[in-house]
Protein backbone atom coordinates (compact mmCIF):
# COMPACT_ATOMS: atom_id res chain seq x y z
CA UNK A 1 0.00 0.00 0.00
CA UNK A 2 1.47 3.33 -0.80
CA UNK A 3 1.54 6.56 1.03
CA UNK A 4 -1.57 8.66 -0.58
CA UNK A 5 -3.60 5.25 0.13
CA UNK A 6 -2.08 4.97 3.81
CA UNK A 7 -2.77 8.55 4.38
CA UNK A 8 -6.49 8.11 2.65
CA UNK A 9 -7.67 4.74 4.20
CA UNK A 10 -9.67 6.46 7.36
CA UNK A 11 -11.59 7.93 5.05
CA UNK A 12 -11.89 4.57 3.00
CA UNK A 13 -12.88 3.16 6.36
CA UNK A 14 -16.03 5.29 6.87
CA UNK A 15 -16.89 4.96 3.36
CA UNK A 16 -16.73 1.22 3.22
CA UNK A 17 -18.73 1.31 6.19
CA UNK A 18 -21.16 3.78 5.00
CA UNK A 19 -21.59 1.25 2.09
CA UNK A 20 -21.47 -1.93 3.65
CA UNK A 21 -25.05 -0.52 5.98
CA UNK A 22 -26.40 0.82 3.17
CA UNK A 23 -25.82 -3.05 1.39
CA UNK A 24 -27.26 -4.82 4.46
CA UNK A 25 -30.47 -2.88 4.70
CA UNK A 26 -30.87 -3.87 1.44
CA UNK A 27 -30.10 -7.67 2.16
CA UNK A 28 -32.44 -7.29 5.42
CA UNK A 29 -35.02 -6.15 3.23
CA UNK A 30 -35.42 -2.67 5.14
CA UNK A 31 -34.48 -0.91 1.68
CA UNK A 32 -37.01 -1.68 -0.93
CA UNK A 33 -36.29 -3.70 -3.81
CA UNK A 34 -38.51 -3.84 -6.79
CA UNK A 35 -38.74 -6.49 -9.17
CA UNK A 36 -40.45 -6.12 -12.91
CA UNK A 37 -42.66 -8.79 -14.86
CA UNK A 38 -39.59 -8.44 -17.67
CA UNK A 39 -36.14 -10.01 -18.25
CA UNK A 40 -33.74 -7.90 -16.60
CA UNK A 41 -29.89 -8.23 -17.33
CA UNK A 42 -27.40 -6.09 -15.17
CA UNK A 43 -24.35 -4.90 -16.29
CA UNK A 44 -22.17 -3.66 -14.22
CA UNK A 45 -18.55 -3.42 -11.73
CA UNK A 46 -17.25 -2.61 -8.35
CA UNK A 47 -14.68 -0.27 -9.78
CA UNK A 48 -15.14 3.38 -10.72
CA UNK A 49 -15.28 2.54 -14.52
CA UNK A 50 -12.86 1.29 -17.03
CA UNK A 51 -13.72 -2.27 -17.00
CA UNK A 52 -15.56 -2.64 -20.66
CA UNK A 53 -19.03 -2.46 -20.11
CA UNK A 54 -20.00 -0.63 -22.90
CA UNK A 55 -19.15 -3.40 -25.67
CA UNK A 56 -19.90 -6.31 -23.36
CA UNK A 57 -23.58 -4.61 -23.46
CA UNK A 58 -23.33 -4.00 -27.31
CA UNK A 59 -22.28 -7.82 -27.03
CA UNK A 60 -25.31 -8.82 -25.58
CA UNK A 61 -27.50 -6.46 -28.15
CA UNK A 62 -26.29 -8.27 -30.60
CA UNK A 63 -26.81 -11.68 -29.45
CA UNK A 64 -30.90 -10.74 -28.85
CA UNK A 65 -31.53 -8.88 -31.16
CA UNK A 66 -32.79 -10.79 -34.30
CA UNK A 67 -34.96 -13.18 -31.77
CA UNK A 68 -35.90 -10.00 -28.88
CA UNK A 69 -37.06 -6.77 -28.60
CA UNK A 70 -34.43 -5.03 -26.98
CA UNK A 71 -33.99 -1.95 -24.61
CA UNK A 72 -30.96 -0.38 -22.61
CA UNK A 73 -31.53 1.52 -19.92
CA UNK A 74 -28.62 3.55 -18.28
CA UNK A 75 -27.87 6.91 -15.69
CA UNK A 76 -26.57 8.46 -19.03
CA UNK A 77 -23.57 9.63 -17.23
CA UNK A 78 -21.92 13.45 -18.45
CA UNK A 79 -25.82 13.95 -20.12
CA UNK A 80 -27.34 17.68 -19.95
CA UNK A 81 -30.59 16.56 -19.52
CA UNK A 82 -32.27 15.38 -16.80
CA UNK A 83 -35.07 12.99 -15.85
CA UNK A 84 -36.31 9.64 -18.45
CA UNK A 85 -35.33 10.22 -22.01
CA UNK A 86 -35.98 7.95 -25.06
CA UNK A 87 -33.47 8.08 -27.93
CA UNK A 88 -34.60 9.40 -30.97
CA UNK A 89 -33.20 10.35 -34.57
CA UNK A 90 -31.56 13.91 -32.92
CA UNK A 91 -30.61 11.79 -29.69
CA UNK A 92 -26.94 12.61 -28.92
CA UNK A 93 -24.10 12.03 -26.53
CA UNK A 94 -25.46 15.84 -24.65
CA UNK A 95 -29.06 13.76 -24.58
CA UNK A 96 -28.53 10.90 -23.50
CA UNK A 97 -24.72 10.08 -22.39
CA UNK A 98 -22.00 9.04 -24.70
CA UNK A 99 -22.11 5.71 -24.33
CA UNK A 100 -25.76 5.42 -25.05
CA UNK A 101 -25.76 7.68 -27.87
CA UNK A 102 -23.18 5.37 -29.37
CA UNK A 103 -26.05 2.35 -28.52
CA UNK A 104 -28.40 4.67 -30.31
CA UNK A 105 -26.29 5.08 -33.18
CA UNK A 106 -25.14 1.78 -33.62
CA UNK A 107 -28.25 -0.15 -32.92
CA UNK A 108 -31.23 2.06 -34.73
CA UNK A 109 -33.93 -1.03 -34.36
CA UNK A 110 -33.64 -1.01 -30.42
CA UNK A 111 -35.00 1.12 -27.64
CA UNK A 112 -32.35 3.42 -25.93
CA UNK A 113 -33.58 5.09 -22.70
CA UNK A 114 -31.65 6.83 -19.68
CA UNK A 115 -33.10 7.75 -15.83
CA UNK A 116 -31.13 8.00 -12.76
CA UNK A 117 -34.20 6.62 -11.45
CA UNK A 118 -33.69 3.23 -13.14
CA UNK A 119 -37.37 1.50 -11.71
CA UNK A 120 -38.66 5.19 -13.31
CA UNK A 121 -37.00 4.33 -16.38
CA UNK A 122 -38.49 0.43 -16.47
CA UNK A 123 -41.86 1.58 -16.20
CA UNK A 124 -41.78 4.37 -18.69
CA UNK A 125 -39.99 1.76 -20.96
CA UNK A 126 -42.56 -0.65 -20.95
CA UNK A 127 -45.57 1.85 -21.49
CA UNK A 128 -43.57 3.54 -24.29
CA UNK A 129 -42.38 0.18 -26.04
CA UNK A 130 -45.47 -1.80 -25.02
CA UNK A 131 -43.73 -5.44 -26.80
CA UNK A 132 -40.49 -4.65 -25.27
CA UNK A 133 -39.29 -8.15 -24.09
CA UNK A 134 -35.52 -7.75 -22.84
CA UNK A 135 -34.11 -4.85 -20.78
CA UNK A 136 -30.55 -4.19 -20.02
CA UNK A 137 -29.35 -2.11 -17.37
CA UNK A 138 -25.72 -0.46 -17.98
CA UNK A 139 -23.84 0.48 -15.19
CA UNK A 140 -25.95 -0.92 -12.77
CA UNK A 141 -24.64 -3.07 -9.78
CA UNK A 142 -25.15 -0.64 -6.78
CA UNK A 143 -28.65 0.76 -8.33
CA UNK A 144 -29.92 -2.16 -5.94
CA UNK A 145 -33.65 -0.38 -5.68
CA UNK A 146 -34.02 -2.31 -8.91
CA UNK A 147 -33.22 -5.91 -8.70
CA UNK A 148 -31.86 -7.28 -12.17
CA UNK A 149 -32.80 -11.02 -12.87
CA UNK A 150 -29.85 -11.84 -14.42
CA UNK A 151 -26.46 -9.68 -12.63
CA UNK A 152 -23.50 -9.34 -14.48
CA UNK A 153 -20.04 -8.33 -12.74
CA UNK A 154 -16.93 -6.94 -15.09
CA UNK A 155 -13.44 -6.93 -13.49
CA UNK A 156 -10.50 -6.25 -15.52
CA UNK A 157 -7.70 -8.52 -15.90
CA UNK A 158 -5.24 -6.23 -14.84
CA UNK A 159 -7.22 -4.53 -11.74
CA UNK A 160 -9.03 -7.63 -10.20
CA UNK A 161 -11.39 -6.25 -7.77
CA UNK A 162 -9.63 -8.65 -5.49
CA UNK A 163 -6.49 -6.61 -5.58
CA UNK A 164 -7.90 -3.28 -5.08
CA UNK A 165 -8.85 -0.89 -2.31
CA UNK A 166 -12.14 0.59 -1.21
CA UNK A 167 -12.32 4.15 -2.37
CA UNK A 168 -10.61 6.66 -1.51
CA UNK A 169 -7.66 4.15 -1.00
CA UNK A 170 -8.38 2.34 -4.27
CA UNK A 171 -11.19 2.08 -6.58
CA UNK A 172 -13.54 0.12 -5.52
CA UNK A 173 -16.93 1.31 -4.74
CA UNK A 174 -17.62 -1.39 -2.36
CA UNK A 175 -16.14 -4.28 -0.77
CA UNK A 176 -15.15 -7.11 -2.54
CA UNK A 177 -18.07 -8.79 -0.92
CA UNK A 178 -20.42 -7.48 -3.02
CA UNK A 179 -19.12 -9.59 -5.96
CA UNK A 180 -21.58 -12.56 -4.19
CA UNK A 181 -24.70 -10.48 -6.00
CA UNK A 182 -23.80 -11.56 -9.53
CA UNK A 183 -24.54 -14.63 -11.41
CA UNK A 184 -21.96 -14.31 -13.75
CA UNK A 185 -18.44 -12.21 -12.98
CA UNK A 186 -16.61 -11.70 -16.64
CA UNK A 187 -13.19 -10.84 -16.41
CA UNK A 188 -11.83 -8.52 -19.08
CA UNK A 189 -9.49 -7.02 -21.09
CA UNK A 190 -7.50 -10.74 -21.06
CA UNK A 191 -4.48 -10.98 -23.08
CA UNK A 192 -5.50 -12.53 -26.72
CA UNK A 193 -3.77 -15.90 -25.60
CA UNK A 194 -5.04 -17.29 -21.68
CA UNK A 195 -3.07 -20.36 -19.99
CA UNK A 196 -5.57 -22.88 -18.14
CA UNK A 197 -2.90 -21.48 -15.11
CA UNK A 198 -3.82 -18.10 -15.32
CA UNK A 199 -7.77 -18.73 -15.32
CA UNK A 200 -7.26 -21.29 -12.09
CA UNK A 201 -4.93 -18.40 -10.41
CA UNK A 202 -7.71 -15.47 -11.34
CA UNK A 203 -10.21 -18.19 -9.80
CA UNK A 204 -8.86 -18.78 -6.93
CA UNK A 205 -8.38 -15.08 -6.24
CA UNK A 206 -11.91 -14.09 -6.85
CA UNK A 207 -13.14 -16.94 -4.42
CA UNK A 208 -16.22 -17.25 -6.06
CA UNK A 209 -19.37 -19.64 -4.75
CA UNK A 210 -19.81 -22.31 -6.97
CA UNK A 211 -23.25 -21.54 -8.34
CA UNK A 212 -21.35 -18.24 -10.21
CA UNK A 213 -20.30 -18.46 -13.70
CA UNK A 214 -16.79 -16.85 -13.79
CA UNK A 215 -15.86 -16.25 -17.80
CA UNK A 216 -12.83 -14.67 -19.27
CA UNK A 217 -13.09 -11.98 -22.08
CA UNK A 218 -10.88 -10.18 -24.32
CA UNK A 219 -11.11 -6.91 -26.80
CA UNK A 220 -11.64 -7.10 -30.51
CA UNK A 221 -10.86 -4.13 -32.71
CA UNK A 222 -12.34 -3.14 -35.76
CA UNK A 223 -10.87 -1.19 -38.38
CA UNK A 224 -9.59 2.55 -38.15
CA UNK A 225 -13.55 4.70 -38.99
CA UNK A 226 -12.98 8.26 -40.10
CA UNK A 227 -14.58 10.88 -37.78
CA UNK A 228 -16.16 12.22 -40.63
CA UNK A 229 -16.47 12.22 -44.34
CA UNK A 230 -14.02 14.76 -44.36
CA UNK A 231 -11.57 12.62 -42.96
CA UNK A 232 -12.07 9.74 -45.02
CA UNK A 233 -8.60 9.42 -46.34
CA UNK A 234 -7.61 5.77 -47.32
CA UNK A 235 -6.13 4.45 -44.62
CA UNK A 236 -2.65 2.68 -44.60
CA UNK A 237 -1.27 -0.25 -43.19
CA UNK A 238 2.28 1.81 -41.15
CA UNK A 239 2.25 4.99 -40.05
CA UNK A 240 5.38 7.39 -39.04
CA UNK A 241 3.54 8.50 -36.12
CA UNK A 242 0.13 8.45 -34.38
CA UNK A 243 -1.42 10.56 -31.70
CA UNK A 244 -4.10 8.87 -29.47
CA UNK A 245 -6.21 11.17 -27.10
CA UNK A 246 -9.15 9.81 -24.63
CA UNK A 247 -11.29 10.63 -22.10
CA UNK A 248 -11.71 6.98 -20.87
CA UNK A 249 -10.51 5.23 -17.85
CA UNK A 250 -8.55 2.96 -19.07
CA UNK A 251 -6.72 3.94 -22.40
CA UNK A 252 -3.74 1.01 -21.95
CA UNK A 253 -5.30 -1.57 -24.45
CA UNK A 254 -5.64 0.63 -27.39
CA UNK A 255 -2.41 1.78 -26.78
CA UNK A 256 -0.96 -1.58 -27.33
CA UNK A 257 -3.20 -1.89 -30.31
CA UNK A 258 -2.32 0.95 -32.26
CA UNK A 259 1.42 0.21 -31.39
CA UNK A 260 1.08 -2.13 -34.59
CA UNK A 261 0.43 0.71 -36.80
CA UNK A 262 3.14 2.92 -36.24
CA UNK A 263 6.15 2.39 -33.44
CA UNK A 264 6.38 6.14 -32.71
CA UNK A 265 2.43 6.33 -30.19
CA UNK A 266 1.76 10.09 -28.12
CA UNK A 267 -1.14 10.04 -26.09
CA UNK A 268 -3.45 13.02 -24.97
CA UNK A 269 -5.21 11.81 -21.49
CA UNK A 270 -8.31 13.46 -20.29
CA UNK A 271 -10.70 12.49 -17.50
CA UNK A 272 -13.03 9.89 -18.20
CA UNK A 273 -16.19 11.30 -20.01
CA UNK A 274 -14.68 14.27 -20.34
CA UNK A 275 -15.95 17.28 -22.20
CA UNK A 276 -13.39 18.52 -24.68
CA UNK A 277 -13.54 22.64 -24.72
CA UNK A 278 -12.40 24.72 -27.54
CA UNK A 279 -9.23 25.03 -25.59
CA UNK A 280 -8.64 21.33 -25.21
CA UNK A 281 -9.45 20.94 -29.04
CA UNK A 282 -6.64 23.97 -29.73
CA UNK A 283 -4.16 21.78 -27.69
CA UNK A 284 -5.21 18.06 -29.40
CA UNK A 285 -4.47 20.22 -32.76
CA UNK A 286 -1.14 22.15 -31.87
CA UNK A 287 -0.14 18.80 -30.42
CA UNK A 288 -0.67 16.82 -33.99
CA UNK A 289 0.92 19.98 -35.90
CA UNK A 290 3.72 19.56 -33.98
CA UNK A 291 4.15 16.52 -35.03
CA UNK A 292 7.19 16.55 -37.44
CA UNK A 293 6.22 14.30 -39.43
CA UNK A 294 3.60 13.72 -43.15
CA UNK A 295 2.47 10.40 -42.09
CA UNK A 296 0.81 11.02 -39.13
CA UNK A 297 -2.93 10.68 -38.01
CA UNK A 298 -5.09 11.57 -35.33
CA UNK A 299 -7.08 8.58 -33.39
CA UNK A 300 -9.59 8.41 -30.24
CA UNK A 301 -12.21 6.06 -28.93
CA UNK A 302 -15.57 5.78 -30.09
CA UNK A 303 -17.15 7.12 -26.64
CA UNK A 304 -14.83 10.17 -27.46
CA UNK A 305 -16.19 10.35 -31.21
CA UNK A 306 -19.95 10.45 -29.98
CA UNK A 307 -18.78 13.49 -27.42
CA UNK A 308 -17.42 15.60 -30.31
CA UNK A 309 -19.79 15.00 -32.95
CA UNK A 310 -22.56 16.08 -30.26
CA UNK A 311 -20.60 19.37 -29.88
CA UNK A 312 -20.42 19.23 -33.51
CA UNK A 313 -16.74 19.43 -33.72
CA UNK A 314 -16.34 18.10 -37.04
CA UNK A 315 -14.86 21.32 -38.81
CA UNK A 316 -11.97 21.90 -36.37
CA UNK A 317 -10.38 18.57 -37.41
CA UNK A 318 -11.21 18.86 -41.16
CA UNK A 319 -7.75 19.35 -42.44
CA UNK A 320 -6.49 16.02 -40.77
CA UNK A 321 -6.47 12.53 -40.77
CA UNK A 322 -8.76 11.83 -37.72
CA UNK A 323 -10.11 8.25 -36.88
CA UNK A 324 -11.75 6.60 -33.82
CA UNK A 325 -11.44 2.65 -33.32
CA UNK A 326 -14.68 0.91 -32.42
CA UNK A 327 -13.72 -1.99 -29.80
CA UNK A 328 -15.79 -5.22 -29.10
CA UNK A 329 -15.79 -7.98 -26.70
CA UNK A 330 -14.99 -11.39 -27.55
CA UNK A 331 -14.83 -14.61 -25.12
CA UNK A 332 -12.50 -17.22 -24.88
CA UNK A 333 -12.65 -21.00 -25.81
CA UNK A 334 -15.92 -22.14 -24.73
CA UNK A 335 -16.47 -19.10 -22.97
CA UNK A 336 -18.59 -17.68 -25.73
CA UNK A 337 -21.04 -20.72 -25.96
CA UNK A 338 -21.63 -20.34 -21.82
CA UNK A 339 -22.06 -16.58 -21.93
CA UNK A 340 -24.77 -17.15 -24.42
CA UNK A 341 -26.28 -20.10 -22.91
CA UNK A 342 -26.75 -18.20 -19.91
CA UNK A 343 -27.94 -15.30 -21.12
CA UNK A 344 -30.79 -16.99 -23.22
CA UNK A 345 -31.62 -19.69 -20.76
CA UNK A 346 -32.61 -16.57 -18.03
CA UNK A 347 -34.84 -15.20 -20.56
CA UNK A 348 -36.20 -18.42 -21.93
CA UNK A 349 -36.93 -19.21 -18.29
CA UNK A 350 -38.92 -16.21 -17.22
CA UNK A 351 -41.28 -16.37 -20.59
CA UNK A 352 -42.02 -20.12 -19.69
CA UNK A 353 -42.84 -18.89 -15.90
Amino acid sequence: MNILRVILFPLAVVYGLVVGIRNKLFDWGILPQRSHPIPIIGIGNLSLGGTGKTPLTEYIVRLLQTDYSIATLSRGYGRKTKGFVLADENANAFILGDESAQYATKFPNIAVAVDANRNRGVDMLRKSKPNLEVILLDDAFQHRYIRAGLSILLTDFYHLYSDDYIFPSGTLRESCSGAKRADIVVVTKTPAVLSPITRRRISQALKLKNKQLLLFSKIDYGLLTPFSNLNSNPLKKQYSHILLFTGIANNYPLQDHLRQFSSDLSVLTFSDHHDYTENDIRQILKAFEDIFSKNKILVTTEKDAMRLKAQQSHSAFKEIPFYYVPIFTAFHNGDQEKFSKAIKGYIGGMYKK
